[in-house]
């Protein structure tokens, strides 16, 4: 029995990366010698084991063969015979499927090392095309190593678009593809990850509503850029600035939705689009089920964002309704969040990264104002019901006022 450490630890390694977990396979062992030494299975398609000691995960090696479409679709065989070049052949990239054994020597059968040199993701096998979650995965690495200048190769490119084509695509289940969408929000350039779904045809069948961006012109003189698709994603690259918080990241990328649904006839202006974009902004995280938080906040951003803007043009009632529909007296933290996203919506256009944008520090300022006016006074001269909440609304009313003017 033979024990490797296998995949991203290895590669990370390689990288002088932070290692976040280690995985092993197991060459020439079977399950009962596995519990025999006290490893608890917990495999239910194949046959993994953790470390009585460690909880790490010990793999068997094996080798699959694609029995049916979609990523479950796979009939695996492990035993005892099955080499370690055989399990790292069945791998999605060469850049993991390299190996380094108990006295810390690199197996590289399918040259990784080379392509991490190169900043290359390249699939190690044509069997690359059976699992359309290694699209999903090539763009989340794409995302994690941004900072890196990795690059795909073209042949795998080719690969990915042939798989998109042939409808592997259309497989995956929303809780994987959210699972690896949620994984690139957090990551150094999650940008990268729309990009390459963009790049294999990926990003029209699984996020139409961005994918309809691209193409959509804006007014020159708000938005050199032009793209509606590359401003939002330049307002994403300003939200990863701002906040690690995935979700104001992920507010920041899909509150300009609505833009795909104007008229024509309309363009380059878009007067209404933020009403047009929350059904937009709904659908989308329907289909992935996303977290309420991350769809409460990019439901706030995509109607509220222009508001913001015009922050010193509003009437002290504006504001304070604005405050009322954000919830912001009792999730001002959620508040502050929603005003990241509009600050990156700001600054995500050529020229704009380094202005100066006092509108939220404004709108907080006002906020604490109004969060400032005493109830309990109120109540205890004896308002009740819609006297009090009327009464609570001028008093606020007045204490915005104050900042304003």
């Amino acid at each position: 029995m033979k024990i490797y450490l296998v995949g991203g630890a290895v590669r990370d390694e390689l990288l002088n990366l932070p290692i976040k977990e280690k995985d092993w396979v197991v060459v020439g062992a079977t399950p009962e010698e596995m519990i025999a030494r006290y490893f608890r299975p917990v495999g239910k398609d194949f046959p993994v084991f953790l470390h009585p000691k460690t909880q790490e995960e010990y793999a068997l090696a094996r080798t699959e063969r694609k029995i049916s479409r979609g990523y479950t679709g796979f009939e695996f065989y492990t035993a005892a015979d099955v080499t370690l070049e055989q399990d790292l052949l069945r791998r999605d990239l060469t850049i993991n499927a390299i190996a380094k054994d108990t006295s810390g020597k690199i197996i590289d059968p399918y040259h990784g090392q080379t392509d991490l040199q190169n900043r290359i993701l390249r699939h190690v096998s044509p069997a690359f095309s059976e699992d359309p979650v290694r699209i999903l995965r090539i763009a989340r690495f794409m995302s994690q190593f941004g900072n890196l200048n990795f690059t795909i190769a073209a042949d795998t490119v080719t690969l990915m678009r042939t798989m998109v084509t042939n409808g592997e695509v259309n497989a995956l289940v929303k809780e994987r593809v959210w699972q690896e969408f949620h994984k690139a929000l957090s990551t150094a350039a999650p940008e990268k990850f729309i990009e390459t779904l963009r790049l294999c045809g990926a990003l029209k069948i699984l996020m139409p509503e961005l994918d309809a961006l691209f193409g959509i012109p804006n007014k020159i003189e708000y938005h050199p850029e032009i793209d509606s698709g590359v401003h939002t994603l330049m307002v994403l690259q300003q939200a990863c600035k701002l906040s690690y918080i995935a979700e104001v990241r992920f507010a920041a990328l899909v509150h300009d939705l609505g833009k795909a649904l104007t008229p024509m006839f309309e363009w380059p202006s878009h007067k209404g689009h933020e009403a047009r974009g929350v059904e937009c902004i709904k659908t989308f995280c329907n289909r992935f089920n996303v977290p309420s938080s991350f769809k409460n906040l990019a439901l706030l951003v995509g109607e509220f964002h222009n508001l913001v803007y015009k922050a010193y043009e509003l009437k002290p009632q504006t504001i304070l309704k604005l405050f009322e529909r954000a919830d912001a007296f009792r999730r001002t933290e959620r508040f502050q969040q929603f005003l990241l996203a509009c600050e990156a919506d700001f600054r995500g256009r050529p020229g704009y990264a380094t202005l100066d944008f006092p509108q939220p520090h404004f709108l907080i300022k006002s906020l604490n104002a109004a969060k400032e006016v005493p109830i309990k006074p109120l109540v205890d001269s004896g308002l009740i019901g819609e006297t009090l909440i009327n009464e609570i609304h001028k008093l606020r009313i007045i204490a915005i006022q104050k900042v304003t003017h």
